[in-house]
């Protein structure tokens, strides 16, 4: 409990640092776009195998496909990595100092993406070939990964270290930081689930209301319009304030910078002593 409390305190720390710099959910809002067009495009353009035996060209297209999403993913992260850092350092960052930072770090993106989908390749491969032991195995897996790579992408836009070298930092971080970083990426998202409720409550009462009442489709349309237009925008508020929690995580794990818009014992909190 003491845990979750400090992670609601990150929050709204993090929220304040966002309200200072509402320009970043630009970075979100592109990489879901991007993320999009490239599931898209490989979906008109490959077909996977229909059986459940997957072959090796169907592994090397989901390969392509988790580079892809991967590389789009961190790179608009390091973006926001990039802007927040400056905000907290006491700045006033611009949409383009994320995207020249993150430009600049180009090959250690690539680098850190071509690692995440050879993770998330042999996840796949070890949920498909265990049968019903793989999906559990390879869940447990991907937590761990998810932990253990928690402060990866803060230390490639900080320190601009190569990826092995910035997920063995990261790796001896968390024995610092592993309570904050469990408990903040649940509380995240156990919130942000909860904030989509009345979201999705709403979007299946209109679908029922235009089948099952005499509601105006028109109505029920722009209805759900609306409900999605909230989820997207919960899904970007979400998205930039994990980044910003990573980097404060991160600055005062390695060096004790107690960054702007949070508490000296607010982060003093989030480490565990050792």
């Amino acid at each position: 409990m003491g845990k979750t409390s400090q992670t609601w305190s990150f929050m709204r720390a993090s929220w304040q640092v966002l309200k200072m710099d509402k320009k970043m959910l630009i970075f979100p809002l592109i990489s879901g776009i991007c993320c999009l067009l490239v599931i898209v495009s490989f979906a008109m353009n490959v077909e996977l195998s229909e059986n459940d035996a997957l072959t090796t060209s169907d592994y090397m297209t989901l390969f392509l496909i988790y580079f892809c999403n991967y590389f789009v993913i961190i790179f608009f992260n390091s973006a926001i990595i990039a802007c927040a850092t400056i905000r907290m350092a006491g700045g006033d960052p611009k949409v383009s100092d994320g995207f020249r930072a993150a430009l600049t770090r180009l090959p250690l993106i690539a680098g850190w993406a071509l690692v995440s989908a050879s993770v998330g390749l042999a996840l796949r491969i070890i949920e498909n070939r265990l049968e019903k032991a793989g999906e559990f195995v390879a869940s447990l897996l991907g937590m761990a990964w998810t932990v253990m790579s928690f402060l990866v992408i803060p230390i490639l836009v900080i320190e601009k270290k190569g990826p092995i070298t910035a997920f063995r930092e990261s790796t001896a971080l968390l024995k610092k930081t592993w309570g904050e970083q469990l408990v903040g990426n649940f509380s995240f998202g156990l919130v942000f689930f909860f904030l989509s409720l009345p979201a999705l409550l709403v979007i299946a009462a209109a679908v029922a209301g235009v089948f099952t009442f005499p509601l105006d489709p028109l109505i029920g349309i722009a209805i759900v319009i609306l409900a999605v237009i909230y989820l997207i925008v919960l899904a970007l508020i979400q998205s930039t304030l994990q980044a910003i929690f990573q980097a404060a995580i991160y600055l005062y794990a390695r060096d004790g910078e107690v960054s702007v818009g949070f508490e000296l014992e607010m982060l003093r909190n989030a480490i565990s002593p050792r």
